[in-house]
């Protein structure tokens, strides 16, 4: 097998980084664990509007997430027309209605039953925004063929983490609605097959006088979830 070809010196530029005091890096590292502990999933949205431009801007830091190759395998499709979510909304019940019934494990349904899921998903019409990500399998290069990316789905997931981060720190609430499968995302929002659907993420307001599960702010000690060696 011939070895791959030869690619010309990478072009550098200086690292953007910024060295902070060692007391200030603990007080921002507090001051942020504060501010995301602080998130929630929310089931409950407020049809107020939230302008595009805001979207627009959290799309963009989502999009600095780190990834294979650079070649930055995620595709971000924002959905605000009522008339496409109404349609996307009664595709996900389909999908949610026959896995309630059908396809779920009983202990996954037992362990949903605290939170009162069930198929019926109106807050996919009534938030403002929704957006369904996908992680991109291939692209065609400069010479015309298609090659795969490099892993795009962990890329996707670490973008996904960015995007919900930016979010709540721009003051919105968020849910991770991911109803198996999600092949019908690839019809309603005109993406190609090598494209997967990975995640829609409803974002907006929360409603008036939403509650949240009191054991959502039960999150396990840092001795349960970290090994220091």
């Amino acid at each position: 097998m011939p070895p791959p070809p030869a690619h010309p010196p990478m072009e550098t530029i200086p690292l953007n980084f910024r060295e902070l005091p060692p007391a200030e890096m603990r007080a921002r590292a507090a001051a942020f664990h504060a501010e995301i502990g602080r998130r929630r999933t929310v089931r409950e949205f407020s049809p107020r509007p939230v302008p595009r431009e805001l979207i627009e801007d959290v799309l963009r830091a989502a999009g600095t997430a780190p990834n294979g190759a650079n070649l930055q395998p995620w595709h971000f499709v924002v959905i605000g027309d009522p008339a496409v979510k109404q349609i996307l909304r009664a595709a996900a019940e389909e999908e949610e209605r026959d896995f309630y019934r059908n396809r779920a494990p009983a202990e996954w349904l037992l362990a949903l039953a605290p939170l009162g899921t069930d198929e019926h998903k109106p807050f996919l019409e009534t938030a403002p925004w929704l957006i369904a990500v996908f992680a991109v399998n291939s692209f065609v290069g400069s010479d015309g063929a298609r090659h795969p990316t490099y892993y795009a789905k962990e890329s996707t997931g670490i973008a996904c983490g960015f995007l919900i981060a930016a979010l709540h720190h721009a003051g919105l609430a968020t849910l991770t609605h991911t109803p198996s499968p999600m092949n019908f995302l690839n019809e309603i929002c005109g993406r190609p097959a090598h494209e997967k659907p990975f995640l829609l993420l409803v974002t907006g307001y929360p409603a008036d006088g939403t509650h949240v599960p009191a054991f959502a702010a039960q999150k396990k000690p840092l001795s349960d979830i970290s090994t220091w060696l």
